[in-house]
């Protein structure tokens, strides 16, 4: 990618070009984290900067999860062009890492904290001073009495504003360095000036200060921004904690057949693998040698595990629960289709639905009208013939009661927040429209297995089954990690079983051992030896065959439990007036 030649990275940063990615139509993808991004303001200059750079197609900041995803053709732009343009608009990006995302707001809400815990104590002590100032205007309290509770509110207040005050501060000064609003605008004007004109009311001996006020709001502004970040972070880690199912290291087999472990991160496509029984496999890949069974729920959602062989792709995050393989890797671990599905997640908290859409608008132009409002009420007050102090109050109070929080944080918080409930009850929300979209549906499809199921197969036919056949195959099942053989072995758990030897487990297709009346299998229908196709049952869930000693078959049939409140929900959904339809793929 060509940068321009005015473009300068900072060495302590991560080279942005590592974390571009391909995006469909030849074009790149890059996603940022912008944690300086505060409000509708911040937004709105965040993507339109990113919008005058030539070759940019899109540009998306979401302010809940403080992300920037752009879009762009790399024949024009170069990655390092794009960071270099927040940083001339003043916002520092960094290329979005799950990790290095994680210690910043870490870093950002322990700061926060500090800042919490100052303008509450400060809070709480003047607000004591404030009720004795109080009470003595109604009693007998001197004046030197007075100012001396004003000086010793002023001593607590000044250092807890000027502390406490600073993620406020800071955000207003790059906003008016940069000729815009944000809603901090507002806020540090009304806190600056409630705290300076409190002190010249203190010098100059008057009888009202306005110390409690200014602490009191950092202390109670403070406490919903953090509360903002909470939720923010539970929302965001749903997609996250799905990436923490996945391997952290893979066994590497070298050219000499030696074999080393590395992070998940270093594996490259070409190299192979080795898989031990039991594990997860660490990247998308073919199968080169061995045949084994897989389970694929997490990427699939499928209850039962799926035979593989050589030949047959694999997925990252599957996990391999029959014997050792050995495979190619084809895709780098970012990649992966797991990782895939994590940035659609992403995507669907990233996006902005319609109403999210009508906020920010409503947002870019509220901000301006407040200080318009703000001095109007001043200059009327003024006109009035009200002192500068009660015109300046009323101001102030302007700025405080129309803070436009609810507009630039809380409409996109709602969808970042239910799209992250959602995600963590494991319903995958492709599109930020799709939750205002629900009011107009008119039919339900269900999943079957895991959705309406619990998808965890049972024994139904246990009791047609003799004792002796019920304990051999216990005693196979009790020798497999395959859910069907879990199923079985749990479903009598204090059954006495005889001894079995010389166990051998195909995968894919069952397993045999000795015992003292010959050779039992246990396994799927080819496997167990049944040859009249008319002997297999209609049985529309799984199932299993064991194979006697004297060659006769017996089947052992398994359902899905229904789950509780499946049919109560069905019913529900059906009295509201919805089309309620099954799709399964059973035969």
């Amino acid at each position: 990618m060509n940068d321009t030649a005015a473009t300068t990275l900072d060495p302590a940063r991560p080279d942005p070009g590592l974390f571009v990615r391909e995006a469909p139509g030849g074009r790149a993808r890059l996603d940022l984290v912008v944690q300086d991004m505060h409000c509708a303001g911040c937004l709105r200059k965040v993507e339109r900067g990113l919008h005058e750079l030539p070759g940019v197609e899109y540009a998306r900041a979401n302010l809940s999860t403080k992300r920037v995803a752009v879009r762009w053709d790399p024949a024009k732009l170069g990655a390092g062009a794009i960071v270099a343009r927040l940083a001339e608009t003043g916002f520092a990006a960094v290329p979005f890492d799950s990790r290095l995302a994680s210690a910043l707001d870490d870093n950002e809400m322990k700061s926060l904290l500090r800042a919490m815990g100052v303008a509450g104590f400060a809070a709480a002590n003047v607000m004591l001073v404030s009720v004795s100032v109080w009470s003595g205007l109604v009693t007998d309290m001197d004046e030197t009495t007075r100012a001396f509770f004003h000086w010793v509110s002023a001593l607590i207040a000044l250092p807890a504003v000027a502390y406490a005050g600073q993620p406020f501060f800071r955000s207003a000064l790059k906003a008016l360095k940069s000729r815009t609003m944000n809603m901090d605008v507002p806020i540090a004007l009304a806190v600056i000036l409630a705290t300076a004109m409190s002190l010249v009311q203190t010098i100059v001996n008057a009888r009202h200060v306005y110390f409690d006020a200014s602490v009191t709001l950092l202390f109670f502004l403070l406490i919903g921004r953090y509360l903002d970040m909470q939720a923010r972070a539970r929302a965001c880690s749903a997609a996250q904690n799905l990436l923490g199912l996945r391997a952290t290291a893979a066994t590497v087999i070298g050219a000499d057949g030696m074999q080393r472990s590395v992070a998940v991160e270093n594996v490259e496509p070409g190299m192979r693998l080795a898989i031990a029984a039991g594990a997860r496999i660490p990247a998308d890949g073919e199968i080169l040698t061995g045949i084994s069974d897989v389970d694929t729920s997490l990427v699939t959602g499928e209850s039962l595990p799926e035979p593989v062989k050589p030949g047959m792709a694999v997925y990252a995050g599957t996990l391999n629960i029959g014997a050792p393989l050995t495979m190619r890797v084809t895709k780098r671990d970012d990649d992966s289709l797991l990782a895939e599905i994590v940035r659609l997640m992403e995507s669907a908290e990233q996006g902005r639905a319609r109403y999210v859409r009508i906020a920010d608008r409503a947002a870019r132009i509220y901000s301006p009208a407040v200080h318009v409002m703000a001095f109007s009420t001043m200059i009327l007050w003024f006109a009035l013939g009200a002192h500068w102090e009660t015109a300046l109050t009323h101001a102030i109070a302007v700025l405080i009661i129309t803070c436009p929080c609810a507009l630039g944080l809380a409409v996109p918080v709602v969808q970042v927040v239910a799209t992250g409930r959602l995600i963590g009850q494991g319903v995958f929300v492709k599109s930020a429209d799709a939750l205002e979209r629900l009011a107009q549906a008119d039919t339900i499809v269900f999943d079957k297995t895991g959705t309406l199921t619990l998808g965890r197969p049972q024994l139904v036919n246990g009791a047609e089954i003799a004792p002796g056949d019920f304990a051999h195959a216990v005693a196979l099942a009790r020798l497999s990690r395959h859910p069907l053989a879990r199923a079985l072995a749990e479903a009598d758990t204090a059954i006495a079983t005889p001894k079995a030897t010389d166990a051998t487990e195909v995968p894919g297709m069952g397993l045999e051992a000795r015992f003292e009346s010959g050779t039992v299998r246990l396994g799927n229908a080819d496997f167990a030896g049944v040859r009249d196709r008319t002997d297999k049952t209609q049985h529309a869930g799984p199932e299993l065959w064991l194979r006697r000693a004297s060659g006769e078959t017996i089947c052992l049939r398994f359902a899905d439990t229904m789950r509780p409140d499946a049919r109560e929900t069905i019913a529900a959904l059906r009295q509201k007036g919805f089309a309620v339809e099954l799709l399964s793929g059973d035969r």
